[in-house]
């Protein structure tokens, strides 16, 4: 049985993240509340250690655990399991948690999307959790796949699930077709693996209220954008898919998830797509209270194809980066900003 972890990261509505927003990010109180997240993260991976040594950490805050030792050792269900752990983040660092179970990371993770606060939401049987689930829902199905499902009719999961492998290979290709038949049916093969680099690297920020205004809502995607590009590019690393998550004022999110071009790390690039997934939101006038990017798909950059582009502007877009981070490196993050963030 594994654990999906979901922290509640959230800095206390009295601190100082609440208080004074960060400048150049319209109203975005980002820095400290990030900064309270990655300083509990990981005491909160260590209470998770002290049930299982398999716990595979997902930043910004989340974490997969197999506990299936565990369940035997202290003579617990997965609910009871997750009731202490809940019990003792909260009691230790006042963190609470969404905890969802299944019998891969899978379906955890989908449990824990849909779990409540204090409840955990426990998948035993696979197939009625899935089956009238729209096929989007599975991972690994994005836009353009789910597109080509539905115009075959296999909309939901329980349709996919029934259909001849060889449907689904003839319509997706071979590899993905097989992937797909297998989650579609509650398998999935993805280990749990205890200190593993991360796959994905994500921020967030938070409005110190609940933000109807379109314009600040793209400044923060904005600063994210420019944020985690510097950060992968300082790794070395590259990404191949982003995905844009916001949090409303009633607690609820939403999460959409695009596939770049090509594997990128350049701030223009990410800037772009997170606006794209922004508008397909239509959020109109929803009150927005957080918003999240995270990106997915790590690999190192020296291994990243690039197009070559005849466009000037895009070879001058770059260079102004290159020396950007060299700015940023010796003079701190905020040496170098984006007109409209420095505004």
């Amino acid at each position: 049985m594994i654990l999906c972890v979901r922290f509640r990261l959230e800095p206390p509505a009295s601190g100082p993240s609440r208080a004074s927003g960060v400048s150049g990010a319209s109203g975005v109180s980002g820095a400290s509340g990030r900064a309270w997240g990655e300083a509990l993260l990981p005491p909160l991976i260590d209470l998770l250690a002290e049930f299982t040594p398999v716990v595979e950490a997902a930043p910004p805050h989340e974490a997969l655990a197999d506990v299936r030792g565990a369940l035997r050792y202290f003579d617990r269900s997965p609910a009871e399991l997750a009731s202490v752990i809940r019990v003792r983040a909260l009691a230790l660092y006042g963190v609470d948690c969404v905890i969802g179970a299944g019998p891969n990371p899978m379906l955890a993770r989908m449990a824990a999307s849909e779990a409540r606060p204090g409840v955990t939401l426990v998948v035993d049987d696979p197939a009625a959790f899935l089956r009238d689930r729209p096929v989007a829902a599975l991972d690994g199905v994005g836009r353009a796949t789910a597109r080509t499902l539905c115009g075959y009719g296999l909309d939901s999961v329980g349709r996919v699930a029934d259909a001849p492998l060889a449907v689904l290979q003839r319509l997706v290709g071979a590899k993905t077709g097989r992937e797909l038949w297998e989650r579609a049916r509650g398998v999935d093969r993805t280990p749990v693996v205890p200190n593993a680099a991360s796959r994905s690297v994500a921020a967030e920020r938070s409005f110190p209220h609940d933000e109807t205004d379109r314009t600040r809502q793209r400044r923060a995607l904005l600063s994210l954008a420019e944020e985690l590009g510097t950060r992968l590019r300082t790794e070395g690393q590259v990404c191949r898919a982003l995905a844009v998550t916001v949090r409303y004022a009633d607690r609820s999110t939403t999460t959409r998830s695009r596939t770049l071009p090509e594997p990128t790390a350049h701030s223009a690039a990410l800037t772009a797509l997170a606006y794209a997934v922004h508008d397909s939101f239509g959020l109109q006038r929803a009150r927005v209270r957080g918003i999240a990017l995270r990106a997915e798909g790590l690999a190192g950059a020296e291994g990243a194809a690039h197009q070559l582009s005849l466009d000037p502007t895009d070879e001058k877009a770059r260079r102004i980066e290159a020396v950007a981070d060299k700015a940023r490196a010796k003079f701190g993050p905020r040496a170098v900003l984006p007109g409209s963030l420095a505004a």
